[in-house]
């Protein structure tokens, strides 16, 4: 142990030495000229009093002013009139009076104060205020009753500011203002750096543009490309839309955000949210794009709309249209109306709701499925629905009879959120159960044409009409073989049915054996590069 310490004695002694001889080096201040000097030992026994173009150095460092008070034996001063202090050719603060201690290198300049430090491509960064503190030691100059800091780019105001020449790092609490020509930013805490343009948000900040407005509590934001990073879910409001993320990337120039993480879109004009993982928006465009746990929620009609797809993307047509597509794995539920797909767009033109490739649409007991099948909403309900190509109905009368409508075209009318009347235009198939006044089924009746209609009160049968040329036969309930109870293709996929808001997100696979064999190619539509 005895080796060990005095292996460090001779650094301490060093390290000792070094700071003896900075003292000794730094501390003294010399006056190098006074038009006129004076001194009364009577008043003060070390303080001299001196007149006229007044000249201090310290080091490197120059004082000038009209008057001054030295204590030459404590190196410090007080310096009155028109005060400046020069530090080599990059450093200029001017004031009304100075407090100046050479032993602690601290400069306390008052009122009118302004400090100019010139940066390497010849630009001038000025501090005012009229309470500065400079700290030759650090190289920080701060102020703490309000003041401003401005360079080429940026004018920046506080209550309590610093700002470090050498580093170029300035620092603003309370009451932080940053004026741009292109926007304005308000914070509780901000760090700017006069080189490279950055500011640092430590704070609750909001800046505010003609594009938009931003809220967030951290992150930065580059003056001089107009780009930033965004963090601790910030909110990004461009018109009637907002974009919330745990993390955004922010491009100005471009109207480009890109957010990661807990994505949060709402366009309150068409009443549209936009929820995942991953997700960007264009405010020049008013293009939308989300995915990974992706799902939306409509409510412009009344009754929300829950839908879950692996992407969603929002295009803006015009000022009044937009187009909402879904790709890939799509289920949705409302109160009244739930679905399957593989794939949907949304017009709001319209209020179209088109379903590509296996839809399948539920309605109370009834379900429909073919190849692409169009809803239309209308006064916050469901109006019609349109199944194209091939169709199929299906009513669930009890576990094992099932009433069914096929053929190529299908249309069902709705009124309030029941079905009203279906009309079948082309290749007319029926299966129905025909109910007695005592609600007792006796048997199936099977029908074939070409074209059909038929209407329900109450959810019963009311009447039919089928035309032209029908072919119809009745079997009475004990005569029924289990074969004879359902048509060619028909499926049921209430296993697949969502059930609740919550239940979009349990995806399940149609099987492979319930897949009708469709003389029609599926329509379908894929994402745009």
């Amino acid at each position: 142990m005895k080796c060990l310490w005095l292996m460090f004695v001779p650094f301490a002694l060093f390290a000792q030495q070094n700071a003896d001889t900075a003292v000794v080096r730094t501390t003294k201040v010399f006056l190098e000229h006074a038009d006129e000097q004076r001194f009364n030992k009577n008043i003060s026994a070390d303080r001299q009093v001196l007149v006229g173009n007044v000249i201090f150095r310290h080091d490197s460092s120059f004082m000038y002013c009209d008057s001054a008070y030295f204590f030459e034996t404590n190196s410090s001063l007080e310096a009155f009139g028109t005060v400046r202090m020069e530090q080599g050719d990059t450093l200029f603060v001017f004031g009304d009076y100075l407090l100046y201690d050479g032993n602690t290198r601290l400069a306390q300049m008052r009122y009118n104060v302004k400090m100019e430090s010139y940066q390497a491509d010849s630009s001038v960064v000025t501090l005012f205020t009229d309470s500065l503190n400079y700290d030759r030691t650090t190289d920080i100059g701060y102020y703490f009753e309000g003041g401003m800091i401005v360079d080429a780019e940026n004018e920046l105001t506080s209550v309590y500011g610093q700002y470090s020449p050498s580093t170029k790092l300035a620092v603003f609490n309370d009451s932080v203002k940053l004026l741009n020509p292109q926007f304005t930013l308000w914070s509780d805490t901000l760090h700017y750096n006069t080189d490279t343009k950055i500011a640092e948000i430590l704070g609750p900040s909001i800046i505010d543009s003609d594009s938009g407005i931003i809220h967030t509590s951290r992150g930065w934001y580059n003056t001089n490309d107009n780009t930033s990073l965004l963090l601790d879910r910030s909110q990004l409001f461009s018109g009637d839309r907002m974009l919330v993320g745990d993390s955004i990337v922010y491009d100005r120039a471009t109207g480009f955000g890109e957010a990661f993480g807990n994505v949060f879109m709402n366009d309150t004009a068409n009443k549209i949210i936009l929820e995942g993982n991953y997700g960007y928006y264009n405010e020049k465009t008013e293009y939308a794009f989300v995915t990974d746990s992706a799902r939306c929620l409509e409510f412009s009609q009344g009754d929300t709309l829950y839908m879950r797809a692996d992407t969603f993307e929002m295009i803006t047509v015009d000022s009044t249209r937009r187009e909402l597509k879904a790709y890939h794995r799509v289920r949705f539920y409302r109160i009244d109306l739930q679905g399957v797909c593989d794939s949907m767009l949304f017009d709001t033109k319209d209020s179209v709701m088109n379903m590509y490739t296996d839809p399948v649409l539920w309605n109370e007991r009834y379900q429909l499925y073919g190849d692409t099948i169009k809803a239309f909403i209308r006064d916050s309900v469901i109006d019609h629905v349109l199944v194209r190509q091939f169709s199929y109905a299906i009513e669930q009368m009890d576990s094992l009879s099932f009433n069914q409508l096929k053929g190529r075209d299908l249309y069902a009318y709705f009124e309030g959120r029941t079905v009203r009347m279906i009309y079948i235009d082309g290749n007319a198939e029926t299966i129905y159960y025909p109910l007695e006044q005592d609600s007792t089924v006796t048997g199936m009746n099977e029908t074939r044409s070409s074209y059909l209609r038929i209407w329900f009160k109450d959810n019963k049968l009311e009447k039919l009409a089928v035309w032209p040329q029908p072919q119809a036969k009745m079997t009475p309930l004990q005569d029924l073989k289990s074969d004879q109870r359902t048509m060619k293709d028909f499926f049921w996929y209430d296993y697949m049915r969502p059930r609740d808001k919550d239940d979009i997100w349990r995806v399940i696979e149609r099987k492979t054996e319930e897949k009708p064999k469709r003389t029609n190619k599926f329509r379908n539509f894929a994402p745009e590069n």
